[in-house]
């Protein structure tokens, strides 16, 4: 999780939101959705981890 956290700090520095769909910017745009989207995913995985640890212990 704080991989993505970086990759998402790193690639906002980046930004240019002036032109955010060209050059540059626009891998940086991409790049940032990605490390949401990883974020989301492994928050997901750790709730589902969590529910499962509370299912067997009962």
């Amino acid at each position: 999780m704080a991989l993505a956290a970086g990759l998402i700090i790193f690639n906002a520095t980046k930004l240019d939101f002036n032109n955010l769909f060209e050059g540059d910017s626009k891998i940086a745009v991409i790049s940032v959705l990605a490390g949401a989207c990883a974020l989301l995913l492994l928050a997901i995985l750790q709730v589902s981890h969590t529910i499962n640890k509370k299912k067997k212990g009962k």
